[in-house]
């Protein structure tokens, strides 16, 4: 049964639609077969996982795999780091929820992860995984090779490493195809951060790691369809194509884990370093506004970003008594990255948020779009492709707005359909 909140759903849905077509490079060129095949695709998509009969095996093969995962590298943690990973404690402990600790108790996570993902791309598991979502973004959003293998590369690699598979056809793409491998990496995240957002959000939220995995994998049609109303492809242009079996290669299993392990260390210090420095400049706003009082509190950044994103939540499909705290998760994506926004989710108590408030908000918050992945954009694609530098700068601001929106479309999407799908 539809209900006022699936209605107010779909608003949401056109307003993002018609926010980015009034950004539009050309109105004209709206693409209406594109639109109608992006969003049957994220419906279909979260349909197979939640939608069709004996989806739970599913779904609890997924929770299962994240908790063994996570137990794994709490064991690998503990190794190095001791009771500060959770191991045997040397004193007593009063309270053992503050034990837990983001740089010994997730970022550990992100290195096992990346490790076993190059592994599996060694073992070509990951890499046919991959060229299946291509084919099929390919097949039914009519995108050119190259565009369709990096969109796919993004669900599972992130925004950065995506781009090395189609490395030898990034001189090729157009503008709008680049656009679009950008406004991409933004909507979606790693696979290597999937599983730590998993097990922040397991002990509040039920099938945590499906939603996760869910919300990343729908986020890439949605980015596409933005980007491709932003900034139209030229009739005629584009659809480079790629040859599938050309990708990322490692010498062996061991150079694999070698080299993943490495890359993993890159994110995670990457993430650090990120969280630390935009944590601290929130921080030091909050003091510069310290002198101020708006109604019954002290002016903070995070409660002006509460207030500018209320509606902006409640058209994603939340009901507006919850519309300030998600609206204040939002800002806290948006200027400390999703992770930190995600530690908040997790630790808002399962009986202060409606688990309808808690699941479109996993979805709206899995994405990479925030200011500090501004910085690892461009970055990223000047090393990559340092002679369209001026190109990246002239849209990246543009993709994160494209970007922002597509996590907030598939909240969208999920917002709209029955919510028995979903228990």
């Amino acid at each position: 049964m539809f209900s006022v909140l699936n209605l107010q759903s779909l608003l949401g849905l056109a307003v993002i639609v018609a926010a980015c077509w009034g950004l539009s490079e050309n109105r004209r060129a709206f693409p209406w077969r594109l639109a109608l095949g992006a969003i049957a695709v994220q419906a279909a998509l979260v349909m197979v996982l939640f939608g069709i009969p004996g989806s739970e095996v599913v779904l609890t093969a997924i929770t299962g795999a994240v908790d063994g995962l996570t137990r794994a590298s709490a064991a690998g943690a503990q190794f190095v780091f001791g009771y500060l990973a959770g191991g045997d404690q040397p004193y007593s402990v009063e309270n053992p929820p503050a034990l837990f600790t983001f740089a010994f108790n997730v970022l550990p996570m992100i290195l096992v992860i990346s490790a076993l993902s190059a592994l599996l791309w060694h073992w070509k598991i990951l890499k046919w995984i991959t060229h299946g979502f291509g084919l099929l973004f390919q097949r039914t959003m009519g995108l050119g090779g190259a565009s369709a293998l990096a969109v796919a590369a993004n669900i599972f690699l992130g925004m950065v490493e995506s781009p090395i598979v189609i490395r030898a056809y990034l001189d090729k793409l157009t503008r709008s195809e680049l656009f679009l491998m950008m406004v991409v990496g933004l909507a979606t995240v790693a696979g290597s951060t999937m599983v730590a957002y998993a097990a922040i959000l397991a002990p509040v939220m039920q099938n945590a790691a499906g939603h996760v995995l869910v919300a990343s994998i729908v986020s890439a049609p949605a980015g596409v369809l933005l980007a491709r109303i932003m900034i139209p492809e030229t009739a005629g242009e584009g659809g480079a194509g790629a040859d599938y079996a050309s990708a990322l290669k490692y010498d062996s299993a061991i150079d694999a884990i070698v080299k993943g392990t490495a890359d993993g260390l890159m994110v995670v210090l990457n993430i650090s370093a990120v969280l630390i420095v935009f944590v601290a400049l929130m921080a030091l706003i909050n003091v510069m506004l310290g002198g101020f009082w708006l109604f019954d509190g002290p002016v903070t950044i995070e409660r002006l970003l509460g207030w500018v994103f209320m509606p902006v939540a409640w058209l994603s499909g939340v009901e507006w008594a919850e519309a300030g705290k998600a609206g204040w998760l939002l800002g806290v994506k948006l200027t400390q990255t999703e992770f930190k926004a995600f530690i908040e989710l997790g630790a808002v108590p399962a009986g202060e948020m409606s688990e309808r408030t808690r699941m479109l908000m996993t979805y709206a918050l899995c994405g990479f779009a925030n200011i500090g992945s501004v910085g690892i954009t461009v970055t990223g694609l000047s090393v990559l492709m340092p002679e369209r530098r001026e190109e990246v700068l002239g849209m990246v601001w543009k993709a994160l707005f494209g970007g922002f929106l597509a996590t907030l479309m598939t909240a969208a999407i999920v917002g709209a359909m029955p919510a028995a799908m979903f228990r």
